[in-house]
């Protein structure tokens, strides 16, 4: 992979990195974490994107951490951005993993089998006609 392939991914916590049990931290879903280690390895940019704030966050952003996962930036699109009411709070992200996607959530392995084929690199996804052509094997 080259640095072109690199992808920015907005990754949400209950429900996809662990079982949802918030405010609680659940279990961590199966090959979640080696996932993305191995996301993180590849120079994937991880952002944890969850609803999340407070205590509860700092509790998944300290499991992520403890299971050796550093984000690179949390609920927002870069680290050093500040939240303020002028801005929206969405975020800069090439894909969203999420457990409410339409169709559900893929799993671990199969999210890694598709971000490793070079058919979804950034460059060939832009090229795509159509929002579900992502979906298509």
């Amino acid at each position: 992979m080259n640095f072109n392939d690199k992808l920015i991914l907005a990754i949400d916590f209950d429900g996809t990195i662990v079982d949802d049990a918030y405010p609680k931290v659940g279990k961590p879903k199966l090959f979640a974490i080696e996932t993305l280690k191995k996301l993180q390895q590849d120079g994937h940019r991880l952002i944890l994107w969850t609803y999340r704030s407070g205590k509860p966050l700092e509790e998944a952003v300290a499991f992520c951490k403890s299971k050796g996962i550093t984000f690179y930036a949390v609920n927002k699109s870069f680290p050093e951005e500040q939240y303020d009411d002028t801005k929206s709070r969405k975020i800069h992200a090439d894909l969203f993993i999420d457990d409410r996607n339409i169709g559900g959530f893929l799993g671990w392995g199969e999210v890694y089998q598709r971000l490793s084929n070079p058919k979804y690199s950034p460059n060939n996804l832009a090229k795509k006609k159509g929002f579900f052509s992502f979906f298509k094997r």
